[in-house]
């Protein structure tokens, strides 16, 4: 799967209670499925003076659509000033947990907090 593309859509939304992406998967997940879009990339922001996140689908629409699933998962707060393996050895305990990745990005809260939002293939 080539991941070539020169298009995106952008998606704004509110974390969740617990700084998840809330709705904004979903909306990317029927966004794929609507347009029958081949999916690429993904990016997420979280702004924190205004407290949203911002997302954004990297896709091509001339190539085969491909469904996707996006989910999020809080790798808890993470002191970067340390050793950096630790943080590395996490990411990679929670992909294996996830198939037919696609790509991930990471974001951070303001309390410090962790998050890694993967893009899969569906089965």
């Amino acid at each position: 799967m080539s991941q070539v593309h020169s298009k995106f859509k952008v998606f704004v939304g509110n974390p969740t209670a617990d700084n998840s992406i809330g709705d904004l998967g979903k909306q990317i997940e029927q966004f794929v499925d609507d347009s029958k879009v081949a999916p690429k990339s993904i990016g997420i922001e979280y702004l924190e003076s205004t407290k949203k996140l911002i997302m954004t689908l990297g896709y091509a629409d001339n190539q085969s659509y491909t469904p996707v699933t996006i989910a999020c998962v809080s790798l808890g707060k993470v002191d970067i000033a340390q050793d950096t393996s630790a943080l590395e050895a996490k990411m990679s305990e929670v992909a294996s947990k996830h198939q037919n990745l696609i790509c991930h990005e990471l974001y951070i809260t303001e309390e410090n907090e962790f998050f890694m939002v993967f893009m899969g293939q569906r089965s």
